[in-house]
Formats: C-alpha cells, structure tokens, sequence
C-alpha cells in the first residue's frame, strides 16, 4: 500500500510522533518534543505533517509560526515565517523519498497561510541533508551557528560542537519553484571548475587510513564563486575517528564564517566523483552578485 502524507491531528498519532522521535534519536530522550506540545502546535498554526503506512506513522515534518529576525522593519504579517523543528523519517523507510514529500506537503500548508518564508538548521556535514535541503528544495543559507544546541547526547551528535547551517526556503520564489517543477538544475563541479571557483578547503587523502583530511589553511575567495569541501560521508568517517571529525568540524566552522562575513551565501550543493574519489561541496556566490 503506498505511503500517504497528511496532516497529524490525533492524540494516538501523537504519540506516534514522540515514538518515531525515539527511533531516530535514540539515547537521548532530552531531544524528545512532547506530546502535548506536538498538539499544541497542530492546532494553532503549526503545520505537523505525517507519513503514514495505513495508520502505522512511519516519518514527520514538524513546524510553527515565528518571525523573521533579519527584517524587523518590515510589517507584522511579511515579517512572519514557519520554523521547521524537525523531519524525521524511520530507519526502514528512508531512501524512498519520504523526506522530500513531506517537505513538499509543509511547502503548501505554508503557502496556503500566505506566509513566504520556512526556516530550519541542520548540520553542514551531513551531506545527504545538504543535498536535500539545497540542490533538490532549493533552499539558500546565510547564516552559520556555532554550537547552536549546546551539547547533544544521540547517536548521531554526540561528541561534537552541534554547529549548524541555517537554510532559508523562499517558498513563492522562482529558485524554489524551479528546482521543485525540475526546471533549474544544479550546476556540476565541472562548471565551477571552468570559472576557477576556489575550492577554499580542499581535503587531501591520508596514506596510512584513505581517510579526507581538511588543509590546515583555508585558501581566499574573492571571486563569483566559492567552494566548501565536507567530507561525503561524515558518519563513517567520525566513527572511524571522532578526533578527524572534530577537525572537519572547526575548519568548515572557519570556512563558511570567513565566506559569510565577506558576503558570499549558500546556493547549490555537490556530490560526484572528483580526483578519483567521492566528493561534496557547498557552492556559494555574493549576495550581491
């Protein structure tokens, strides 16, 4: 039976909603949103989207009302967007493009309230959520966090400064609606390549292990264009050594805060073989450019 995605409006759902959270977070019960804050959200604005196999819930999006701080002038009513808190999809159905559709689903709930902007972190060197949030939603970002949870206990935080990105989704924009309808794609390597787009972090390949290694010096951008190197696979390779991922950490820390302080803003992402391995890198251009 295909999967269906609708709106979350029950009690026993939501507890499906804090089960599911179990499953993905597991060990850290701190991460849990409950319950009764679920229900407070679906029914006062929020959009709390679910994905279904027959009554089984098995994936979610999670967002409430908020407002804009980078436009405090503007009027109350323009000035407001969503904050998506969380998607989460379990274990067993991901790779089936869950995730994108219930993006899809807050996209419209969204609009309908006539509300142009969603907003949410994630985690840079999460290359799968890059690819997701930037290339396929066509979500931009500007705006990088240093630590912006505090310690976190899961699976998939711990150990780390939980550093994050902040994706802007302009849902009404023609960028969002062209990657939506497919007809704005995402440039390839090879492209930044040809306009000698500085990659500011080339990583280089360890002898003893195969492991990407960031450079301890970041190169300068002063073009049109700027690549950030994270590593293709960030959960393998932090497992395999937790002190290599605390190194990738602070030195994409020190490579977007450089990029964003000279004005240049998150626009597409890339994943593809390069020099003979899997690669991935953020793309960014000027703000003003």
């Amino acid at each position: 039976m295909p999967i269906e995605i609708r709106p979350i409006h029950t009690l026993s759902d939501f507890v499906q909603v804090e089960d599911v959270q179990r499953e993905v977070w597991r060990d850290s019960e701190t991460q849990i949103v409950p319950r009764h804050l679920i229900n407070v959200t679906a029914h006062s604005g929020g959009a709390v989207i679910g994905a279904f196999d027959q009554e089984r819930l098995v994936g979610f999006v999670y967002s409430f009302i908020g407002t804009d701080e980078h436009a405090p002038r503007r009027p109350a009513l323009a000035h407001l967007k969503h904050c998506s808190h969380m998607l989460a999809v379990l274990p067993e159905y991901r790779g089936h493009d869950l995730g994108y559709r219930l993006k899809l689903a807050q996209c419209e709930f969204v609009r309908r309230q006539g509300i142009r902007l969603v907003t949410w972190t994630f985690d840079p060197l999460e290359s799968k959520n890059a690819r997701l949030n930037i290339t396929r939603l066509g979500a931009v970002a500007t705006t990088y966090i240093e630590d912006a949870y505090g310690e976190m206990d899961d699976g998939l935080n711990a150990g780390l400064p939980s550093d994050r990105l902040q994706a802007e989704w302009w849902i009404t924009s023609t960028r969002v609606r062209e990657r939506l309808e497919g007809g704005r794609a995402a440039l390839d390597l090879a492209a930044y390549m040809q306009v000698d787009a500085p990659i500011v972090n080339a990583s280089s390949i360890a002898p003893d292990d195969g492991l990407a290694r960031p450079p301890e010096a970041l190169r300068s951008a002063t073009g049109m264009f700027a690549l950030v190197e994270i590593p293709h696979d960030f959960q393998t390779l932090k497992a395999y050594d937790g002190v290599l991922g605390r190194a990738w950490r602070f030195n994409v820390r020190e490579a977007f805060n450089m990029l964003f302080a000279a004005g240049y803003m998150v626009t597409d992402f890339i994943a593809e073989h390069h020099e003979g391995r899997a690669r991935s890198f953020y793309a960014l251009v000027p703000r003003d450019g």
